[in-house]
């Protein structure tokens, strides 16, 4: 029986049309390979639940299909932050449990769940989320730039330290 109501699993400033089988950021198509899409699908679907490599495994790749697994879903996890903008380090979205499987951290809204609301009440705790989101990858984008001025500033000083001990040693 087919469902009444498309597959939508809406995140963040994303949105996983399962029906479609889109990824979207801001109703904006973002390119995803099929298997890192049925990767975040089957990380999705499960949020919250550790989903480990063994459970990754028989979801995407059926029994007697030869894969060097590891790469593949290394490559997969990969294409998907980069997708999500997400950071391995500082998870917005997805958190590696290191030898276990991975775990969707980020809260999800499906069309089922939605709880009626008053159409204003509705609209705001939307924009609050997208808000909330788009404050937090602001933050992380001025994070690694104050990192990466604060490395070019250490490599002013020492180019400056090096030019200086070059006059005084040829002088």
């Amino acid at each position: 029986m087919a469902s009444q109501t498309p597959e939508t699993f809406r995140f963040g400033e994303f949105e996983l049309d399962v029906d479609a089988g889109e990824l979207r950021r801001n109703n904006r198509r973002l390119k995803l390979q099929p298997q890192p899409f049925k990767l975040l699908l089957l990380l999705v679907r499960r949020a919250g639940s550790l989903v480990t490599r063994d459970e990754i495994r028989g979801e995407l790749w059926p029994e007697g299909t030869f894969v060097d697994f590891d790469q593949a879903v290394n490559f997969s996890i990969k294409q998907i932050r980069d997708a999500l903008g997400d950071n391995a380090e500082r998870p917005l979205y997805i958190e590696t449990v290191p030898r276990r499987g991975h775990r969707f951290i980020a809260p999800i809204s499906t069309p089922g769940q939605q709880v009626p609301a008053p159409v204003a009440v509705g609209a705001t705790g939307i924009r609050l989320e997208k808000a909330l989101w788009m404050n937090i990858a602001e933050l992380r984008l001025a994070e690694t730039r104050r990192r990466r001025y604060t490395l070019m500033a250490g490599c002013a000083v020492l180019a400056l330290l090096a030019g200086i001990v070059l006059f005084v040693l040829l002088r």
